[in-house]
């Protein structure tokens, strides 16, 4: 039991995975109950079980597996996350569950199954259900059989996809075990209910037996339609009905309308396998079909109907076998044989289908002539072969040689073609029979209903019949008008009879809901949309009011009242006549006509109708006009009333008055009344007559507009111009035409008669009265706007000054676009059909273009000319084309009858002749012209192969391809090209050429359609290969094509196309769907049209926002009172800009204004953090391009549409430069008001404005620059520091504008550059600009060095990067450049600096070719500015420059570098300071500064000094960075929130006031001690302990003599202190941050500590130093093992410098350094050998090993050689090759001692050791060492005696200089101290004298100086002009070194030292030049060493004041000192010579 306990407390999860099975047991019961409990399917608990539901359902144990397989059950049912666990958990029930014995597991496995069917997984469900089928258990195979089938009889086959399950089907049958084949015969027998006949052909070759049982059983099974009983997750209101339906009882009446939907139909021909056929024709095939015997032709044909009876062919070019078919039928005498090679064509085009759409033009016209036969054999075959080549193309396709038959004079021909299209139509639906087809096809059929032969008329019926059960009586009667009843009746006889294809669905809807809207397209639509808006339109309408007008789909523009019962449209373009019975009333007689008058008019009225008084007549009017008002539509009798107006006088009235009632009275009847055309042609004659008429002219045309209103503009103007041009008054002419022109803005185009027009028009054209000409101009132009570039065709004949006239009206109107129709929508609801209306939209251009006058030139396409085409020579093959170019040109527009041609140029696009191949294209896109849309039918032959010519390797055939394509594309429109496979199968090919001009294509044609065919899915697969090509511009153009297919085929289709994908593919496929999906376009909005809507303010929802075109609405709409007409422009003019159908919602016009106030810029918590995080992290794309591409921008308006006011966004992207103008303005205006604003969004605002970089518009440009001088000064004003990520995605690209041809740009850009420096550092601008450098625009190449140049001058040589050696290097290559201006900018660059820093700039700029020094020396000497006087000249030049750096020098928030520019810059102007000051590089100068201040004071200035500048300044300015260095890192961030407020919180570390440094150490403390919150102290680290270490030097200058300061106060600082850095040094990531410089001060400061004796006297001193004591060691292990070795040997070095250092110090320096000797054998692969090498060199450089051993004790010695020997040991040889860093390596001994040892170590591996140990030093002359004792013993004597003194000293001197290395150091050790001084006195006595002498030796003596090293002097000798405050004193020369050293780094010349009195006159004699030389010779390493070691060299003297403040220099007498003081000035001439 105790073992139960254990697991018992457990968790659920950790249960389940327990070793023991009843622990399992009992977590799965616990996780089924926690499983049912919980309520949120996306709550986190879920995500914790993702992992162990493969193991719920695999539990080994079977008891337990039951109740696991429960579980994961009702996870599955339950969990949001279950969907991942799909594959594993499926695998696992088929492979583990499957084959278990019990039946209740299999039964939970099947329900696991169909549960993960149920939320969406059948694919990968069904995916392994079929693996399943290929396990060899028996039992698994069963249970899998079983699963499916009940998957498929319960979710239906919609969803479970039968096509890889009937595969597998055979195979299944011949399985050995019954059970297998059962089980297939049950599920056979499922299939069969859901597709039926389908099923048999892929199951046609099974054992005979089996199908005879399957056929038995297949017959039992119910007729009744199988209906989906168990539902999908998104299939809920599916379910609801289905629901529903069951309570109801079983199929409830609205079963029947879901039948189609919920079964689809599967298509046997999807289940075959595809057979390749044409390689097993006859080899001789071709040669028999042409034989002279008919039956060896026979035997040919035999063999193809053999092949072609395979039900799925392979595609293929069947062209050759087509074409030989054809001329069988079409030529051939033998009957017999017509008809079997009609029997082939058929066969072809069954197994075909689709693929055989192409050839389906050349065989039809052929197969309808041949129905010439009587044969019924031959008739029959034919129809079969039409019927089966119909199905693979369109009626739209075939109809123009249709309807080219139909007037054949043979009536069987005529009878066959009228039965062809009669079961055409069959298969046909109201959108794919539009009106544009029923038209023509009504016509040609209306002359067959009136035939002779009565087959014909019979057949005419049928077809009529058809058409009007498929199409609907609204759709076909307006063509059916004059057919006489008996006809009419006939026709709907034989509409009922007819059994339609698709079911009777839309036809009975047609005839049932009589009044319901059944227009265009609506009933395929593939959206909800249009269908909805028209329902809607039918029911709010009441019964059956305007629905009229939506039936006949015409966009509803006439308002006849409701009871018109078919008041609908007139006509497809109103040219038939009346349409309905409605809009022609029968006439009424006279005296009808009175009586019906007489009833609404009062009697007077009616009598004076006729007075002679004029008076009269016009009361008579009067009345006549109030009663027409009063009345009511439905009494009012207008045909009545107008011929009552019409009665003598009528239309010759004389006075105008009576007239003009009259008109106006005619105007009312027409709008207040149901007026008919009947009506109408009793006053129209009169209204024209008038229309001239001066006074009575507007009344006239306000009645025919009222008119025009009611019956509908079509057929009023046609009247009114026939009416017009039938007088000869030009007057009226010209005003009726006025008057149309008008009529068409108002009305809109559709269903105008344009042929009528157009003669009418050219007649005017030819008045000889000039009025009527500019009236029919005028006419033309608004025409123009409708019907677009086709109108000129018709008028191309005219006189030249005519067509001139013409040309520029039509120029006119080029940009405008069509006004929004205001009329003849009145009375109806906006919300009719939209495709109704696209439609019309269409036809107007189609109409137009079918109008054209065109020849046909069959004939001359004869075979002579097309064997010429095809011809081998290729100079033949030319002639043939330009044949054709020329017949084209000839012929300008031709009939589609082309004959051969297509398949002749076809052959040419693949010519070896690439200029053959481009004339060819040319040749196409002519044809495409010359065509117009007929060119539909040769797409697929002629416009794919155009397609692969894109995939040609020459650019200019492609581009001719593309422009051919787009010049089909725009005849034909994109239905036929994305119809079908052969899209997909170009996109397949793996030409890179091909995909990318592809997807380029498809990316801009995809986003203007509305609906697409449903092959687009067919791409997709070849699409996701194209997003993994290996070409990167096949993957962006794939990338920018996947929106767009997406908007048409939905993310859901594209996603489950990735099914098919490998798993690496499909993640990286879906993560750019997702991506895409956010870019996702909506579809292009209805045409033009929907504008109006939205303007006249009844806008269906649909139309508003959401749109892709509503952007450029919504701009209109915000600039003014929405304009129709650019309301309508804006419609279109988005569809030709091709604004890629990127969403910008717009808001409807009344928020618009609203939404503007607020806030542009809003500011997001941590916004601009987390933007930086997810550049860092690559979440997102970095900004760095060379132009922005979509992605980019798209990237960006995402980012930011969380912090930029929406409206402002709009502008921001909108395509429209004016727009980003406007943008730019908002920008400024709010730029002061919203600081806070700009600066949270500083980031993306800087990208934008670096997108508008790119833009051409110059407007912007200088928009955009004047902003960023605004935004700069406003930064510089608020102390804002620009991060690295802003200056890095903005700086390179304003530098591209330095380039820029306009001075005024590029003087703007300067400026902006020189403001830059001012929030920036200008060290690192300066690469950027570098980079600049190297354009190719020469401009940019010269300004960019010419802002070198001012950067150099203004901050010194420190802003050059990486150093100046490589800068100046970089720049000195443009001396060389083949531009003038940037040779100059390169040349003046470079003098600047020489005047800024002297000779040093030949050395930096090393080796240049000898022309290009001299024009460089050339130069140098006609500046002729010395060094010295360069920066007067700054001041005098530049005043503008630094004024701007240092006027805002004092409130920067900046690193300190940058300060000291700006305190330079002061000097510099004040000019009031010596000249060599002027020279001195800022970081020196201040350096000075700061001893000087210091000077004595300390005590009471420090700290508040310390205090001012750490409040000031972020990072305390003590320690100057130079600006060699990178600015530290966490200037990167320094105004993030969190960075900025670590910055604040350390600078108060180091504050004057105690209880502000304990609280920001506190704070600091607790940052650190939380994990997660540690990082954020990561790049503060050095900054921090800068802080802590000035703090602790504050105690001890300070707060420790501070007699007031309570002590406890103090310790408690110290342990604040203390205490955070343990912690601090305890993160060893954080600890590792810690550079050189601050570790060597630390050491300093924690080791002075521990020395510091006032600390022991405390209470609680003891405590403090243990702490420290701690902390040294944690410091010690903890940090970056290089950085700390080489901080503790330079402080080492520093320490025995130092002459006022105790030797304590040293002495625990060197204890931490055998600490980490102690620790090298673990760290020793971390550490960086070749930097300690180069510290220990530099070292043993200082301190030679004769100079170590005169130290007082041998520590250091002894150290050295610790350290040297353990790396050694712990290396070998390898360490001789870890020297690089050093460059003379002969200047120490490091190298030789590394050799030493190295051979000791080999020779005599023990031995060698102990004597290096004991430090045993190598004489030249082998002495024995008894030999060298014996001669020191007696030299010492003779020292030890009175008399010999002297010569003992001189003796000892003379050893020394001899035996450099020899020790003396155990004589002097057992003597007293006294004698010890005595000696070391004596002997620099000698040296001074003998060097005294004018012998200098630079090393070997031992100089006055080394005294303060070794020996404690009892007097010191203070320099009184330095101050010392805490009385240690350090040796002059270590400075002097120091600044040799910086001088150095800044490039000034040593030589200038006797410059500085002040200094030099402190200094004892040097005696370590070798420093100074070091450095030169480390000059070249700096870049290197730039982050580490050479840091704490830089660090100024500040480093040194922890051990003074001061400079002390110890001076043995003052006569040495003076003649030190001349020596070192004869030595500073000798290096100044030999410098130069």
């Amino acid at each position: 039991m105790g073992d139960d306990s254990e697991w018992m407390k457990l968790p659920i999860d950790q249960k389940c995975e327990h070793k023991l099975w009843k622990a399992r047991l009992n977590g799965y019961e616990e996780a089924l109950k926690l499983f049912q409990k919980i309520d949120d399917e996306k709550s986190p608990e879920w995500s914790k079980y993702l992992g162990l539901i493969k193991k719920f359902v695999t539990d080994s144990n079977a008891v337990a597996q039951l109740k696991g397989l429960e579980a994961a059950l009702a996870y599955v049912e339950n969990a949001h996350v279950a969907g991942k666990t799909t594959g594993e958990v499926a695998s696992g029930v088929v492979n583990k569950v499957f084959n278990q014995p019990k039946a209740r597991a299999k039964e939970l496995g099947l329900d696991i199954c169909l549960m993960y069917i149920e939320i969406e997984k059948g694919e990968a469900i069904q995916e392994e259900l079929l693996k399943g089928l290929d396990n060899k258990n028996p039992k698994i195979i069963v249970a899998c059989i079983e699963t499916l089938r009940k998957a498929l009889s319960e979710f239906g086959s919609k969803i479970i996809s039968l096509k890889p399950i009937i595969k597998v089907l055979p195979k299944l049958f011949e399985s050995r075990e019954k059970a297998v084949r059962d089980e297939a015969k049950l599920l056979a027998v499922e299939i069969y209910r859901w597709i039926r006949d389908a099923l048999r052909p892929p199951l046609q070759n099974i054992n005979s037996v089996q199908l005879k049982e399957l056929e038995e059983e297949w017959i039992k099974v119910s007729s009744a339609v199988p209906r989906q009983t168990r539902f999908l997750r998104s299939q809920q209101e599916l379910k609801a009905k289905f629901e529903q339906q069951q309570a109801v009882g079983g199929d409830a009446d609205g079963g029947g309308d879901d039948e189609e939907e919920t079964v689809p139909q599967v298509d046997a021909y999807e289940l075959l396998e595809a057979v390749e056929i044409l390689s097993k024709l006859p080899k001789d095939f071709y040669e028999k079909i042409e034989a002279k015997k008919w039956q060896e032709r026979k035997e040919a044909l035999e063999a193809v109907e053999l092949l072609v009876k395979n039900p799925k062919l392979e595609s293929g070019d069947y062209a050759d076998l087509v074409k030989v078919l054809k001329k069988v039928v079409g030529k051939d005498t033998n009957v017999m044989l017509v008809a079997l090679a009609a029997k082939c064509l058929a066969g072809l085009a069954t197994g075909l289908r689709k693929k055989f759409g192409q050839y389906a033009g050349h065989v039809v016209p052929t197969i309808l002539e041949k129905f010439k036969e009587k044969k019924p054999q031959v008739v029959q075959a034919l129809q079969e072969a039409i019927d089966a080549i119909f199905l693979t193309t369109t009626l739209q396709n075939l109809s123009e040689d249709i309807l080219a038959v139909m007037d054949n004079k043979n009536p069987t021909i005529k009878q066959q073609t009228s039965l062809f299209i009669a079961r055409s139509f069959r298969h046909c639906t109201p959108s794919t029979l539009p009106k544009s087809l029923l038209k023509p096809f009504c016509a040609a059929l209306l002359k067959h209903i009136n035939d002779s032969a009565p087959e014909v008329r019979d057949a005419g019926f049928e077809a009529l019949g058809t058409a009007l059960k498929v199409a609907g009586e609204k759709a076909v009667n307006p063509f059916l008008a004059d057919v006489d009843k008996l006809k009419l009746d006939r026709i709907k006889e034989c509409a009922e009879k007819v059994e339609l294809v698709y079911g009777k669905k839309t036809g009975g809807a047609a005839e049932k809901r009589e009044g319901k809207p059944v227009a265009g397209k609506t009933a395929a639509l593939p959206g909800p949309g249009a269908d909805k808006e028209t329902k809607d339109a039918a029911t709010k309408a009441g019964p059956l009011k305007k629905a009229s007008a939506v039936k006949s789909g015409v966009p509803p523009k006439k308002g006849k009242p409701a009871t018109a019962a078919g008041a609908g449209g007139a006509g497809a373009k109103g040219k038939k006549g009346p349409e309905t019975k409605e809009i022609f009333e029968s006439e009424l007689s006279m005296e009808v006509c009175e009586e019906k008058a007489a009833a609404v008019l009062p009697a007077s009225c009616i009598q004076q109708l006729d007075s002679g008084n004029w008076k009269e007549r016009l009361a008579c009017m009067e009345e006549f006009q109030k009663a027409v008002e009063l009345m009511e539509r439905s009494e009012m009798p207008c045909q009545a009333l107008v011929r009552m107006l019409a009665k003598k006088p009528g239309w010759k009235e004389t006075n105008f008055q009576v007239m003009q009632m009259k008109l106006h009275i005619v105007a009312l009847i027409a709008q207040k009344g149901n007026f008919s055309k009947t009506s109408a042609q009793v006053v129209l004659d009169g209204l024209v007559d008038k229309v001239g008429d001066v006074k009575c002219g507007s009344n006239a045309k306000e009645a025919m507009t009222a008119i025009a209103e009611a019956c509908q503009l079509p057929w009023t103007a046609e009247q009114v111009v026939a009416t017009a041009f039938s007088q000869k008054n030009p007057k009226n002419q010209s005003e009726t035409l006025n008057w149309l022109s008008n009529a068409i803005k108002e009305f809109g185009f559709s269903g105008l008669n344009v042929k009528a027009f157009i003669s009418n028009v050219k007649t005017a054209l030819a008045a000889t009265n000039p009025a009527v000409r500019t009236s029919a101009i005028t006419l033309l132009g608004v025409m123009y706007l409708y019907v677009g570039p086709p109108l000129r065709m018709f008028f191309e004949d005219e006189k030249p000054a005519l067509l001139s006239q013409i040309d520029a009206e039509f120029e006119k109107m080029q940009g405008q676009t069509a006004p929004t129709p205001t009329r003849g929508i009145s009375r109806h609801s906006a919300g009719g059909g939209d495709d109704g209306e696209e439609e019309e939209q269409e036809e107007v251009g189609n109409d137009v273009v079918d109008l054209l006058p065109r020849t046909d030139i069959g004939d001359k396409i004869t075979a002579e000319l097309v064997s010429k085409i095809g011809d081998k020579n290729w100079k033949i093959r030319k002639e043939g084309l330009d044949e054709v170019t020329s017949i084209l040109n000839e012929a300008k527009f031709i009939h589609p009858n082309i004959g051969e041609l297509p398949a002749a140029l076809k052959n040419r696009l693949n010519d070896s002749n690439k200029i053959l191949v481009q004339q060819t294209l040319s040749i196409l896109q002519q044809l495409a012209t010359a065509m117009g849309p007929n060119i539909k039918q040769h797409v697929k032959n002629l416009g794919i192969p155009v397609i692969t010519v894109l995939g040609d390797s020459k650019n200019n055939v492609r581009a001719a391809a593309l422009a051919t394509v787009n010049a089909w594309a725009e005849q034909t429109g994109m239905k036929e090209w994305l119809e079908g496979e052969d899209l997909s199968e170009e996109l397949k090919k793996e030409n890179p050429f091909l995909r990318q001009e592809l997807l380029g294509w498809l990316a801009e044609k995809l986003p203007t359609l509305r609906s697409v065919p449903s092959d687009l899915l067919l791409c997709v697969p070849h699409l996701y290969s194209c997003l993994e090509d290996r070409n990167g511009d096949v993957r962006k153009k794939a990338q920018d094509a996947l929106p767009f297919f997406m908007m048409h085929l939905g993310f859901e289709k594209m996603a489950k196309a990735t099914g098919k994908l490998k798993p690496t593919s499909k993640d990286q496929v879906l993560a750019m769907l997702e991506k895409a999906k956010a870019n996702m376009p909506a579809k292009p909005a209805p045409p033009a049209k929907s504008s109006s809507r939205v303007v006249g303010g009844t806008a269906p929802a649909k139309f508003q926002p959401g749109s892709a075109f509503a952007d450029d609405l919504a701009s209109n709409t915000m600039e003014s009172k929405p304009d129709p007409k650019k309301a309508k422009a804006g419609g279109l003019s988005s569809k030709t800009k091709g604004v890629q159908g990127k969403k910008v919602l717009s808001k409807p016009n009344l928020k618009e204004d609203d939404d503007k106030s607020g806030p542009i810029f809003i500011i997001v918590p941590n916004g601009k953090e987390q933007r930086m995080k997810e550049e860092k992290g690559l979440k997102v794309l970095k900004w760095n391009f060379t132009t922005p591409r979509d992605e980019y921008i798209e990237q960006l308006k995402t980012q930011m549409s969380t912090c930029v006011a929406k409206w402002l966004q709009d502008e921001m992207f909108h395509a429209d430069f004016q727009h980003h103008n406007k943008a730019l303005a908002v920008m400024i205006e709010h730029l002061e008001s919203e600081k806070d604003g700009v600066i949270s969004c500083l980031d993306l605002i800087l990208k934008w404005l670096t997108l508008r970089f790119f833009d051409t518009n110059t407007s912007v440009l200088m928009k955009t620059l004047e902003y960023l001088k605004l935004l700069f000064n406003m930064l510089s004003q608020e102390e804002y520091h620009l991060t690295e990520n802003e200056a890095s995605s903005f700086i390179p690209y304003l530098i591209l504008k330095v380039g820029e041809p306009k001075d005024v740009i590029r003087k703007d850009v300067r400026a902006i550059l020189n403001r830059m420096c001012l929030i920036y550092p200008a060290s690192k601008m300066f690469p950027f600009i570098m980079e600049g450098t190297k354009s190719k625009n020469s401009k940019q190449r010269a300004e960019c060095l010419e802002e070198l140049g001012c950067l150099v001058e203004s901050y010194g040589m420190n802003v050059c990067q990486p150093t100046p050696g490589k800068a100046l290097k970089e720049m000195a290559t443009h001396i060389g450049d083949r531009d003038n201006t940037v040779r100059n900018a390169a040349l003046n660059t470079i003098v600047t600096v020489y005047n800024v820093h002297g000779d040093q700039v030949f050395k930096l700029i090393g080796n240049l070719s000898e022309k290009d020094m001299s024009m460089l020396e050339e130069r140098i000497k006609r500046s002729a500015k010395r060094p010295s006087a360069a920066p007067v000249r700054q001041a005098e030049e530049k005043p503008q420059r630094t004024q701007n750096i240092s006027a805002n020098a004092g409130v920067m928030r900046k690193g300190p570098a940058e300060d000291m520019s700006s305190k330079l810059n002061q000097n510099r102007n004040m000019g009031g300071h010596s000249e060599t000051t002027h020279t001195v590089p800022r970081e020196f100068q201040l350096d000075l500064d700061e001893i000087e201040n210091d000077n004595g004071t300390v005590r009471c200035e420090m700290p508040a000094l310390v205090q001012h500048k750490l409040d000031d300044i972020f990072e305390p300015v003590l320690i100057p960075e130079p600006k060699i260095r990178a600015v530290s890192p966490h200037f990167d961030d320094m105004h993030s929130n969190t960075a900025s407020t670590i910055n604040f919180v350390i600078s108060q570390v180091a504050s004057g006031d105690i209880n502000t440094s304990i609280q920001a150490l506190t704070q600091i403390d607790e940052v650190l001690k939380q994990e997660d919150k540690a990082e954020a102290m990561s790049g503060h680290i050095d900054q921090f302990l800068i802080a802590t270490f000035m703090q602790l030097r504050l105690i001890y200058n300070t707060h420790m003599a501070d007699e007031k300061l309570d002590k406890d106060e103090i310790v408690r600082l110290y342990s604040c202190i203390i205490g955070s850095m343990i912690t601090l040094f305890q993160i060893e990531s954080l600890a590792r941050e810690a550079s050189t410089g601050v570790l060597k001060d630390l050491m300093h400061g924690l080791i002075t500590l521990m020395l510091d004796s006032r600390v022991e006297d405390l209470e609680e001193g003891e405590q403090v130093i243990r702490s420290v004591n701690l902390l040294v060691v944690k410091v010690l292990e903890k940090s970056d093992q290089t950085n700390i070795l080489s901080a503790l040997l330079v402080l080492l070095q520093d320490s025995l410098l130092a002459t006022a250092s105790s030797p304590k110090f040293s002495e625990l320096v060197m204890k931490c350094l055998w600490r980490m000797v102690r620790l090298l054998p673990e760290t020793i692969n971390s550490i960086n050998l070749d930097r300690i090498l180069l510290d220990i060199h530099i070292f043993m450089k200082v301190f030679p090993k004769e100079k170590l051993k005169q130290c007082k004790s041998d520590f250091p010695i002894r150290t050295l050689k610790t350290l040297l020997h353990t790396l050694c040991k712990l290396k070998g040889p390898k360490i001789l090759d870890h020297l690089t860093m050093i460059d003379n390596k002969n200047e120490s001994e490091l190298e030789a001692h590394l050799c030493r040892v190295m051979k000791h170590s080999m020779d005599q591996s023990g031995k060698a050791d102990k004597d290096t140990e004991k430090g045993a030093s190598r004489i030249e002359e082998k002495a024995s060492k008894a030999k060298v004792n014996d001669i020191l013993a007696e030299i010492f004597k003779k020292i030890g005696s009175k008399e010999n003194t002297k010569e003992g000293l001189a003796e000892l001197y003379e050893y020394k200089k001899k035996y450099s290395d020899a020790d003396i150091e155990p004589f002097l050790k057992n003597s007293s101290q006294f004698f010890q001084s005595y000696v070391e006195r004596g002997l620099r006595l000698i040296e001074t004298e003998r060097e005294g002498k004018g012998r200098i030796a630079p090393s070997t003596g031992i100089s006055s100086q080394m005294e303060g090293t070794c020996v404690p002097v009892s007097t010191h000798t203070v320099s009184s002009s330095i101050g010392n405050t805490n009385g240690e004193e350090v040796g002059p020369s270590v400075y002097l070194e120091r600044l040799k050293i910086l001088r150095q780094r800044c490039g000034l010349d040593n030589a200038k030292q006797e410059d500085r009195p002040p200094l030099t006159s402190l200094l004892s004699k040097p005696t370590l030049p070798t420093v100074a030389s070091s450095t030169d010779m480390l000059h070249s390493k700096l870049s290197q060493l730039r982050e580490s070691r050479e840091q704490y060299q830089h660090l100024d003297l500040d480093c040194n004041q922890t051990h003074s403040s001061g400079i002390g220099t110890t001076l043995a007498s003052p006569s040495s000192a003076a003649a030190n003081i001349d020596d070192l000035k004869k030595r500073l001439e000798r290096i100044k010579s030999s410098r130069k």
